[in-house]
């Protein structure tokens, strides 16, 4: 996925292609984070590209970055489409990831988690 943005300055237009994105979350503790996300993915981080910072590539072009930062941790939101949600609530109960079940919102169905500092990971599908 390549995603060609233009902005104008006051002389020129300039283009930026995205070859990437990434989420982003901040937590307190990293090692608790990561025992949750790795819950959660079902896999480890692929990534630790700083001290502090740990990736999931999740696909060739996005992927999410957990980050200690405990000024901004617990303020972080991500939405996450997903095929299957109701296979993605019996997973997260099977992992002991606590939430209320798929409900309505947004034109579909949603599962609203919250990471051990109140991040909100939403995942949204069919």
């Amino acid at each position: 996925m390549h995603l060609a943005v233009s902005y104008n300055t006051q002389t020129e237009r300039h283009f930026i292609v995205i070859r990437r994105l990434l989420a982003h979350c901040a937590v307190t503790d990293l090692d608790r984070a990561e025992d949750w996300y790795t819950r959660l993915l079902g896999r480890g981080p692929d990534a630790r590209p700083m001290p502090g910072l740990i990736e999931w590539h999740l696909g060739d072009s996005y992927g999410l970055q957990v980050w200690s930062e405990s000024d901004r941790a617990g303020h972080s939101s991500v939405v996450v489409e997903e095929t299957d949600l109701d296979g993605a609530a019996a997973h997260a109960t099977e992992v002991g990831i606590l939430h209320d079940g798929p409900q309505p919102g947004g034109g579909a169905r949603i599962l609203q988690l919250a990471d051990p500092d109140g991040n909100r990971v939403v995942l949204t599908g069919a």
